[in-house]
């Protein structure tokens, strides 16, 4: 009797090694320098969690830059970083988890937002990430989304806007509704490593209280 292959949705080992072949595959793009541009790392940090392949979201300490918004643990590029190793930094002093080169699985495209960061996001995974320590001078709180909810058809929904174009909300639970940059990143981490297609989000409609 063959044992079935494991589904990576359920299975984290599976998990990588899928989402390893289809970054490997995926062409990103980066987002040119320019003398006013600001650079950014953050982590698509997926875990095990009740049982379940998860990807990490938080919600931003309500004060400061970004307050009380969804994000992805990360932040500015100190000098001489590279996105990679600010996005671990990031993910070490935001909400205590350690991680090294060898854990990291590929990275999407840049995303350009209207506060002026590029954004780059930074997929790895974690076997055995530890207890979280969430800094609370940045952190309110931290959670966990499914690799199964992301890859919902419900999920995403689009928004019509009285310009024309469509503003993506990511709805993740009753009152999750993740825009963009964040929800942009989400979204593109669902369609090419998720369900193998490759897209593009940096035309995506950002909310006007996310250029902060």
């Amino acid at each position: 009797m063959t044992d079935l292959p494991l589904d990576p949705f359920d299975d984290l080992t599976a998990f990588r090694a899928l989402a390893a072949e289809r970054l490997g595959s995926f062409a990103h793009t980066t987002v040119p320098d320019a003398p006013s541009l600001r650079r950014a790392g953050v982590v698509l940090c997926v875990v095990e969690h009740e049982g379940a392949p998860s990807v990490i979201l938080i919600r931003r300490a309500y004060r400061g830059r970004n307050a009380g918004q969804w994000g992805l643990p990360g932040g500015r590029l100190e000098d001489g970083e590279t996105p990679e190793q600010a996005a671990l930094r990031e993910l070490r002093e935001e909400i205590g988890l350690t991680a090294g080169a060898g854990d990291v699985l590929g990275r999407l495209d840049d995303f350009p937002a209207t506060s002026g960061f590029s954004i780059t996001p930074i997929v790895l995974v974690l076997d055995d990430p530890g207890p979280l320590a969430p800094s609370p001078d940045e952190v309110h709180s931290v959670h966990h989304t499914s690799l199964r909810k992301l890859a919902d058809d419900d999920t995403p929904r689009w928004v019509p806007q009285p310009d024309g174009g469509r503003l993506l909300q990511m709805w993740l639970g009753p009152d999750w509704r993740v825009h963009a940059p964040t929800g942009a990143m989400l979204w593109q981490f669902r369609e090419v490593v998720l369900l193998g297609r490759h897209v593009r989000v940096a035309d995506f409609v950002q909310p006007d209280w996310t250029r902060d």
